[in-house]
């Protein structure tokens, strides 16, 4: 004669609440696949637009991030942010940033990409000569909260952060919105320009078949316990 399982119902609702605790985490995995293929779509999308004017972008900053733009002005070499613990196929360096004032008055971050670092990470590298008088780039449009992130080159120690905290520190009001450069005829001195993000969807749709699959073994085990008694 078959025992009566003890607690039959506690373990019947730990397992019941275990399947829904799974089920959750399976549709915001599944969720989070979902919004980050739409992301990389819109960028893929925008990076293959035409290119077109920064003015004529900047009333819809959210919907053409990644956008090829054209603008013109002047850099200001004396506003330049180096930012540590950059690295580029192994090797170690720094992100070049240098303000840039349009001839309609925007004041906002040029990313001029990736430079090699000196003799050691204490070391500045070579910073190449910023160009002089009214100039045109064309760069990848980028909202602020997509700067850099890292320690900037002769800050103290601590100055850990974004690019605004550089504002806020010398008082250079911004645009929110900054531009990885991607051509100039003096380009070719940083070697290395701005990289795109890798788009990949990531592993979000293989964890939420797995959260399902962790459900499925919930259930079958609370099934198996039930037979044994």
């Amino acid at each position: 004669m078959r025992s009566r399982e003890k607690f039959v119902f506690l373990k019947s609702l730990v397992a019941l609440l275990l399947i829904c605790l799974c089920l959750i985490a399976a549709q915001w995995q599944y969720h989070r696949g979902i919004d980050r293929h739409a992301r990389n779509s819109v960028i893929e999308a925008n990076i293959a637009a035409p290119e077109l004017s920064l003015t004529s972008v900047e009333k819809d900053l959210a919907n053409n991030e990644w956008r090829t733009v054209r603008a013109s002005g002047t850099f200001d070499s004396k506003q330049t942010i180096l930012i540590r613990n950059r690295y580029f196929e192994g090797k170690y360096g720094f992100e070049y940033l240098t303000l840039f004032v349009s001839v309609e008055g925007q004041k906002f971050w040029v990313d001029r990409g990736w430079l090699a670092a000196g003799k050691d990470a204490l070391t500045a590298p070579v910073v190449p000569t910023t160009p002089t008088g009214v100039v045109e780039i064309v760069g990848r449009l980028r909202l602020d909260t997509s700067l850099p992130r890292g320690s900037f080159f002769a800050l103290p120690a601590s100055g850990e952060g974004l690019v605004s905290k550089w504002n806020a520190q010398n008082e250079v009001e911004t645009e929110p919105y900054y531009l990885d450069l991607q051509s100039g005829s003096w380009l070719s001195s940083v070697k290395v320009p701005a990289q795109l993000p890798e788009l990949s969807d990531g592993p979000h749709m293989a964890y939420a078949l797995q959260w399902v699959f962790f459900a499925g073994l919930v259930g079958y085990g609370r099934i198996l316990i039930r037979r044994a008694r």
